[in-house]
């Protein structure tokens, strides 16, 4: 099993933000952000892309539970997940930008394919 990085924040505000980062990666098909972030949050939204190339009313409940915005919900079932109905995974792509100004972070380019 995959060990997690817990980002210095405890489990109730770490998931509340992944939630943000996939719905607004969703909403805008491109997010920047920290390098860690950016892996922690990828499998999470190939899941949603797999929950919505099923497309049924349980896939549909399934990924309202981790979305934030009901019409980044219809977003994805009738755009997103049409649009890699033929590709076996794979669908979000990770890009460093390098560091962050500031406190020098590695930043990193989420995006779906």
């Amino acid at each position: 099993m995959k060990q997690q990085s817990k980002l210095g924040r405890t489990g109730s505000h770490r998931k509340a933000m992944f939630r943000s980062l996939v719905t607004a990666l969703f909403r805008n098909d491109r997010i920047r952000t920290t390098q860690i972030k950016a892996r922690e949050v990828r499998p999470i939204a190939e899941k949603l892309i797999t929950l919505a190339k099923r497309g049924d009313l349980h896939a549909r409940r399934q990924a309202a539970g981790w979305l934030l915005d009901a019409e980044v919900l219809q977003k994805l079932f009738s755009d997103i997940g049409p649009r890699y109905q033929d590709r076996q995974g794979g669908y979000t792509r990770i890009v460093k930008l390098g560091q962050r100004r500031g406190d020098a972070a590695p930043e990193a380019l989420l995006e779906l394919v």
